[in-house]
């Protein structure tokens, strides 16, 4: 095999403790939202510029509780920032964990379609038809479309 970007080589405690690290995870942010696209679409988002116009706006709001209708919860507002500042770390941490699980899954995929098609290579340079049959129908329907382009092994 001449590509082999990964190897995790996972034991059966290693994926019991990232399991349970995982459901873990799941109880701790049962509370997080799922938005449609079209809820997305139509909120009001807060950028860089714009937080620093919303704290402003909640300590002048905490300021003049007089002014504020009944209605208005200046609390829920702070507990909203205090739970932004508490989670964004932890956020950040998360996506950049993805990140990395995301490139771990593209790499170990690139290992495994290369080293296939490196061992289909081998079984056609040694006149080994014997099961080949299905591996050319599937090579077929992988590279439809793409017959006679340079570097497919299907052409």
């Amino acid at each position: 095999m001449t590509q082999n970007l990964v190897s995790l080589d996972l034991g059966a405690e290693d994926i019991a403790a990232i399991d349970k690290a995982l459901d873990t995870l799941e109880a701790r942010f049962a509370r997080l939202v799922v938005l449609t696209p079209d809820e997305i679409r139509h909120l009001n988002k807060m950028g860089d510029k714009s937080e620093a116009f919303c704290r402003e706006a909640a300590v002048v709001l905490e300021d003049n509780p007089k002014l504020i209708p009944p209605g208005f919860s200046v609390a829920e507002l702070r507990q909203d920032i205090t739970d932004l500042d508490l989670m964004r770390p932890r956020f950040l941490r998360l996506r950049e964990l993805l990140a990395k699980a995301n490139s771990t899954e593209m790499a170990l995929g690139s290992d495994i379609i290369n080293a296939a098609l490196e061992g289909y290579g081998y079984m056609k340079m040694g006149g080994k038809s014997a099961g080949l049959d299905g591996l050319r129908a599937s090579m077929s329907v992988r590279y439809a479309g793409r017959r006679g382009k340079p570097g497919n092994p299907a052409a």
